[in-house]
């Protein structure tokens, strides 16, 4: 069942939010509602930057030491 929202935002927001649906072939609402679907579903801390983000549980399932780190930098650095 779809369920009417009502949303006030900037008049440049609403602008851009139009033009970027476009862009996608999809409706503005189509597309926040794809947004607020991958929010829930991100593993991604809240206020992480998108890249810092990205990178949450890459090395899950993989032993890295202290040592090995340190290594890997001055390999780096050198």
């Amino acid at each position: 069942m779809n369920t009417k929202l009502t949303l006030r935002m900037d008049d440049l927001l609403v602008r851009e939010a139009k033009t970027q649906a476009a862009r996608r072939g999809k409706s503005v609402s189509r597309m926040f509602g794809e947004f607020v679907a991958g929010l829930a579903t991100s593993r991604r801390p809240p206020d992480a930057p998108p890249i810092t983000g990205s990178l949450v549980g890459i090395m899950r399932g993989h032993r890295v030491s202290e040592e090995d780190y340190k290594k890997h930098l001055r390999e780096k650095h050198l």
